[in-house]
């Protein structure tokens, strides 16, 4: 649906946990996976990766919705050097939350805005800190029998029983941890005639 600038606003990904955050802004928006090739490239640093795979979601997306203004984000978690993906199944789960048990772990998301109608593409990355508890075989079974995280990378889903996992979270946008840095985001969408709030300037 278009706003009073007349554009339209959509969400480059097919994460409902991206759709529900885009949400909170009361923003009309719509929804268009990518569907791009999420791996990253032989000797690619983990920031690099997210912030190439967040452009190219974004791009991928604006191509097939002209003049509009697309918001795109990917997610990398890294322990030390390994760059830790999505689980996909309960035993590769385990074997993650046992990795991260007790471990500090870095969080980066990259975010992408690209209005289409004046070509401006906006980046920004925000990174979040997040040490892990100390967890046992029982704890980790009792979580991934609740929540199935399967489709999250790290196997800790923040926005539900997974933030029982953590024991501290460092950021200034906890949002990114989701996988939408909505602080970050307001400001981006400002720059692209989107505003959550009305100015704050007198009128």
């Amino acid at each position: 649906m278009p706003n009073s600038t007349g554009f339209a606003l959509v969400l480059a990904s097919g994460s409902v946990y991206r759709a529900q955050l885009l949400a909170r802004l009361h923003l009309a928006f719509e929804v268009d996976a990518p569907n791009i090739v999420e791996t990253p490239y032989p000797g690619e640093a983990p920031l690099a990766t997210a912030q190439r795979l967040a452009r190219e979601k974004t791009v991928a997306v604006a191509r097939r919705h002209e003049n509009a203004v697309v918001v795109g984000s990917d997610q990398v978690v890294v322990l030390g050097d390994l760059q830790i993906g999505k689980p996909g199944d309960h035993a590769n789960a385990v074997r993650q939350l046992r990795m991260l048990s007790g471990e500090r772990v870095l969080f980066h998301t990259a975010l992408c805005v690209l209005d289409g109608k004046k070509g401006l593409l906006q980046e920004e990355t925000v990174t979040v800190a997040v040490q892990f508890r100390a967890l046992s075989e029982r704890q980790i079974e009792s979580y991934l029998a609740i929540e199935k995280p399967y489709d999250c990378a790290g196997s800790a889903k923040a926005e539900g029983l997974g933030i029982a996992l953590l024991e501290s979270v460092h950021s200034t946008d906890p949002t990114a941890l989701v996988g939408l840095p909505l602080i970050t985001l307001v400001s981006m969408l400002e720059r692209a005639g989107y505003a959550a709030l009305p100015s704050t300037r007198d009128e």
